[in-house]
């Protein structure tokens, strides 16, 4: 259990990056789920030991996180937003390289241990190819692997299916969850989708602060008959926005479709529908249906 008691964060030039976050997160798939500059790379840092917090605690079993930074960093693996490789190595010899940094002194264990990860990511056909050659998806399964080097209890990945196409996004999705099952597995990401697909529990986070927590379904069953959708054109688009609760609008064969958050039908022409995990989003965001 990973737990998180009350972590604020504010930079230099005043930006509070982190208001009193509160969470507590189990072993599986946690998903943190927020839009760009909403602290969770803050928090991705912070529990990385890779920045000091201002205020608050942070505990993993029973180290302290905050405090005891070299032990956290024997349990951790890490793939941050920005992973850069060397563009000219092979990654069989790149993630060797990584395996003595972290402490795998013997020769014929750290092969073995090389070889099984590179098969766990499914690079193991092509581990002597130059890492300057890998498509954006191969790369993210590189850092998988670096990450789960020394059997981490606590892995944390950042953004890590941006820029992915749909096929290296649902490789690399499947090789997450395949992990999470006995560790805990931070999942940060601004695609709702990645966290509804693969995530047991999740967190929303915007200005620094936790809008909503809990099971994807539990949050989604809490807007049941609540959101109403209608086709309308551009302007009443926009008048209607004025006037009630308007979760989001989309283009659906060249109309527009809002969708509203209302205890009952906010008027003619509106249709019950069936809330997913965009809706709780961004009711979220706008600080509706949540305490």
């Amino acid at each position: 259990m990973l737990a998180i008691r009350n972590l604020s964060k504010t930079y230099a030039n005043g930006i509070q990056a982190l208001r009193d976050v509160s969470l507590e997160i189990p072993n599986g798939m946690f998903g943190l789920v927020g839009p760009n500059g909403a602290g969770k790379s803050t928090l991705m840092r912070t529990l990385a030991t890779l920045q000091d917090a201002d205020a608050g605690s942070v505990t993993l079993g029973d180290v302290d996180v905050l405090r005891d930074k070299h032990e956290v960093r024997q349990v951790l693996g890490y793939l941050p937003q920005e992973f850069g490789v060397y563009p000219k190595i092979s990654a069989e010899a790149l993630l060797d390289h990584f395996a003595v940094l972290k402490g795998f002194g013997d020769t014929a264990k750290r092969k073995k241990t090389v070889e099984g990860l590179m098969r766990t990511v499914n690079l193991w056909e092509v581990r002597k190819q130059k890492l300057g050659t890998f498509s954006g998806g191969m790369r993210q399964r590189f850092g998988i692997a670096q990450a789960l080097l020394g059997d981490p209890q606590l892995i944390i990945v950042d953004e890590p299916t941006a820029g992915l196409d749909p096929e290296e996004r649902r490789r690399f999705l499947n090789l997450l969850s395949e992990i999470g099952d006995q560790v805990v597995v931070i999942l940060s990401t601004h695609i709702v989708d990645d966290v509804r697909e693969i995530c047991d529990r999740m967190a929303i986070i915007d200005e620094g602060r936790v809008l909503a927590s809990g099971e994807p379904q539990a949050l989604i069953a809490s807007l049941e008959g609540r959101v109403w959708s209608k086709a309308v054109d551009k302007d009443e688009a926009e008048r209607l926005q004025e006037t009630l609760q308007m979760i989001s609008t989309r283009r659906v064969s060249g109309r527009t479709v809002i969708r509203v958050l209302a205890e009952a039908s906010p008027g003619e022409g509106f249709e019950p529908a069936s809330p997913d995990l965009e809706d709780v989003y961004f009711a979220a965001l706008r600080n509706w249906g949540h305490s």
